[in-house]
């Protein structure tokens, strides 16, 4: 039986070779096994440390300053400001962006403004008809009802106790398009506000829908 030589040692270790030398006195080297292994050995090994049975511990974070960022969120103490708050009041005469402010205040001289100097400004044709039709669905027919007499589905399902304004009454069939756009924005009685919901154009549609479908003006 050959015996192997002293210069060469295969040494079995856990199912891996490691070479101990050659001739030319070469350092020691991992084995083409131990190598192809070794990738998945620490795969696992990261998995089970990233682990914690506890859930007392959420490991290790790649990149911490994605869930603990350095800025102060918006409703957080701030003690870089006087009074001690993040988030900060617009500076006063200023405006959003695009945003055109309504120039009549919510009651019955608004409402007299209003209706004296706002017009619709939109183009009235099919397609704005339509759109109008949609918009009085979404935002209007629950409570004014789908042909606009009042009977909308909040009040005949008796949550609603107030009748709502039938808009094919004698009085709203002379309501001039500037008074109801502002009753739309402002709110009026039991009806609340709608500026913030409705936008400006949209509001229009929705009084030209009324106006030409249901009122037949």
């Amino acid at each position: 039986m050959k015996h192997p030589s002293k210069q060469s040692i295969l040494v079995r270790h856990t199912g891996f070779f490691l070479h101990q030398g050659n001739r030319r006195g070469r350092p020691p080297v991992f084995s083409l096994v131990f190598a192809q292994v070794l990738p998945a050995i620490a795969l696992v090994a990261l998995l089970f440390s990233s682990c914690d049975r506890t859930r007392m511990d959420k490991g290790y974070e790649y990149f911490p300053d994605m869930a603990h960022s350095p800025a102060y969120k918006t409703y957080s103490d701030n003690p870089a400001m006087d009074d001690g708050n993040t988030m900060r009041k617009p500076v006063a005469g200023t405006i959003p962006r695009d945003m055109v402010p309504y120039p009549y205040e919510a009651g019955f001289e608004g409402r007299e403004q209003a209706a004296m100097h706002l017009d619709n400004p939109l183009n009235i044709n099919s397609d704005l008809l339509a759109e109008g039709q949609e918009l009085y669905r979404v935002f209007c027919a629950n409570c004014h009802g789908i042909k606009g007499d009042g009977l909308g589905n909040l009040h005949t399902s008796g949550k609603y106790i107030i009748p709502p304004t039938s808009l094919i009454s004698p009085e709203a069939m002379n309501y001039k398009p500037g008074e109801v756009y502002h009753v739309i924005t402002t709110g009026w009685g039991v009806m609340g506000a709608h500026g913030s919901l409705i936008r400006p154009d949209d509001r229009w549609k929705i009084i030209a829908f009324i106006e030409n479908m249901i009122q037949e003006k």
